[in-house]
């Protein structure tokens, strides 16, 4: 090759490895740094999220409901953002490289000059900062790139380190009302267990608080999971539960009372509705769900039960053709949210009534539930 075309080459592999550098640091910056929601669409983590998801919920749909299924699905978050990070690390791995031997891999190796090989050996010895001295620059050029890179590296390292207990302290501080969800609503949750047993405890008053803290929790989810999408995809302790379950059972709660019961939590109920639908909006916009069928939850035989069911719990309803109108126009408002998340993250939409004979997590032993 004469000398104009390698010019020509080693310019044309330096602006691709500028490039390939800007988009991994801008994506770094987003998903780490940046606490709000990224509007670059050209992304490394989007086409690491994408390509594997969906043969690995292929997989997930083939296996039986329950603990199997489960499992395996809860590897999927922890290991997509292990990966990402090797991702990130490979691409400004190469991406040093490029530069260095389009600077000419000004490097000293022995015996002989030194190729592409080198470059890429010496780029991953200097990202991760291990010094070994076996291999090092010689030209000017080549010790600015590879002190860049040295600082790239570290500076990469510590946000990791600081980005994986933030990552699981938001992860914690969501099972943690998620868990405290299994006495109030039942395992599953459902609306009508959870207004039901409420209603033998100073309904108001105790169904108000219990409202004001899922109004909080609700904030939170949406703020720490559109700062860290990622969480989206970590699963509850049990197969049972899950933040998609809990957050649809809110819904449906605050749904039934702006519907028809009267009382003092009527305006917490119209609060927390505005915040959970708000989470389950935006979360669906960020994950870029498609739209489904929403599941007919409610038929009108289900609806007279669950008035039986509220009635017989003393809960003071008002005539069902007037909680149906409410339903009907409250529901259409989250429904197509919640379905489109439960069918992205494969987390079953709970049901409005308890399942029959069910019991809570904490009265069952742990060989059924881990």
């Amino acid at each position: 090759m004469t000398s104009g075309p390698l010019v020509v080459a080693r310019l044309g592999v330096a602006v691709v490895a500028i490039v390939l550098m800007l988009v991994v640091l801008g994506d770094v910056f987003e998903t780490i740094v940046l606490p709000r929601r990224a509007s670059n669409r050209v992304r490394t983590t989007t086409l690491v999220y994408r390509l594997p998801r969906a043969p690995w919920a292929g997989v997930a749909r083939r296996l039986p409901p329950g603990n199997p299924r489960e499992d395996f699905l809860g590897y999927y978050g922890p290991m997509a953002v292990l990966f990402l990070l090797i991702v990130w690390a490979i691409l400004l791995v190469v991406g040093y490289a490029g530069l260095q031997w389009a600077a000419g891999s000004q490097l000293n190796v022995l015996p002989g000059p030194a190729g592409l090989a080198d470059d890429l050996y010496f780029s991953a010895t200097t990202f991760f900062t291990l010094g070994l001295g076996d291999v090092f620059p010689r030209s000017g050029l080549a010790r600015i790139i590879t002190a860049v890179e040295v600082a790239n590296g570290f500076g990469l390292i510590a946000l990791v380190i600081g980005y994986m207990p933030s990552l699981y302290q938001s992860f914690s501080r969501r099972e943690m009302n998620i868990a405290l969800l299994d006495a109030r609503a039942g395992s599953p949750p459902s609306a009508v267990e959870l207004l039901r047993r409420h209603a033998s405890r100073q309904p108001d008053d105790e169904l108000m608080n219990f409202l004001r803290d899922w109004e909080r929790w609700s904030a939170d989810i949406l703020e720490s999971h559109i700062s860290y999408p990622w969480l989206c995809h970590f699963r509850s302790q049990h197969d049972n539960q899950s933040w998609v379950s809990a957050l649809a059972a809110v819904l449906d709660a605050c749904a039934l009372i702006l519907a028809g019961i009267d009382g003092a939590h009527r305006s917490q109920a119209r609060l927390t509705f505005a915040m959970a639908r708000h989470a389950a909006v935006d979360l669906s916009q960020v994950l870029r769900t498609r739209s489904v069928p929403v599941p007919e939850r409610l038929t009108p035989e289900r609806l007279e039960r669950v008035a039986a069911d509220l009635a017989e719990a003393g809960i003071p309803l008002r005539p069902i053709d007037v909680l149906a109108a409410g339903l009907a126009e409250q529901r259409p408002l989250y429904e197509p949210y919640v379905a489109a998340l439960s069918e992205h993250l494969l987390m079953p939409l709970p049901e409005w009534l308890p399942a029959e004979q069910s019991r809570d997590d904490w009265e069952t032993s742990a060989s059924r539930h881990n």
